[in-house]
């Protein structure tokens, strides 16, 4: 048996255990598959930070519809591979996260990304959210103030902090649960 006919009946196993809802399938699935097709992804979208983002989308319906999955009608990983080839084909088309930015705009992106630590700084030491907001890391504080005061986009947020977008979604999220915690 070749290495690609082993991974094509691991990657068939780990989805029908995917489909009983087993969450260590799950992550063996995304070890297993992510580096390809954020490949994949990439030739599409032409951005890393983009077809992480469609490749972190694309698992989310992996696991929503492994169910749904039926090794009569095709391979496992050509079955994954079709969610996120069209979740990234669906972002091109839409557009408007692929439009490049011009060295102008990036100068007033750069600008507008001091306003997070000014915002941050402005706060009265003894605002409730100052405080809370200082119990977080530094980078899960600045990407919630560059996402809710400065209103970069995940994408953007990526940019600044030289991390992928899913990461950078993931600190947000946590952070906004973090601060709500702290705030009640």
């Amino acid at each position: 048996m070749t290495r690609t006919e082993s991974s094509d009946d691991r990657c068939d196993a780990l989805l029908r255990l995917v489909a009983r809802g087993d969450r260590k399938a799950m992550a063996e699935l995304f070890l297993l598959e992510s580096g390809r097709l954020i490949a994949v992804a990439r030739r599409i979208v032409r951005r890393r930070e983009l077809a992480e983002e469609v490749v972190q989308d694309g698992f989310v319906a992996i696991w929503e519809k492994a169910g749904a999955y039926d090794p009569t009608r095709g391979a496992a990983r050509a079955w994954t591979t079709g969610i996120v080839r069209n979740r990234a084909l669906n972002l091109v088309r839409d557009g408007g996260r692929l439009d490049f930015v011009d060295g102008e705009a990036l100068a007033a992106y750069s600008d507008r990304s001091s306003e997070a630590e000014q915002a941050y700084h402005a706060l009265p030491d003894s605002d409730a959210l100052k405080q809370c907001l200082g119990q977080l890391e530094p980078i899960r504080r600045r990407s919630i103030v560059l996402a809710y005061v400065v209103g970069f986009t995940h994408g953007e947020i990526a940019a600044e902090l030289k991390a992928p977008v899913g990461t950078v979604k993931a600190w947000i999220r946590r952070g906004v649960i973090a601060l709500q915690e702290c705030l009640s």
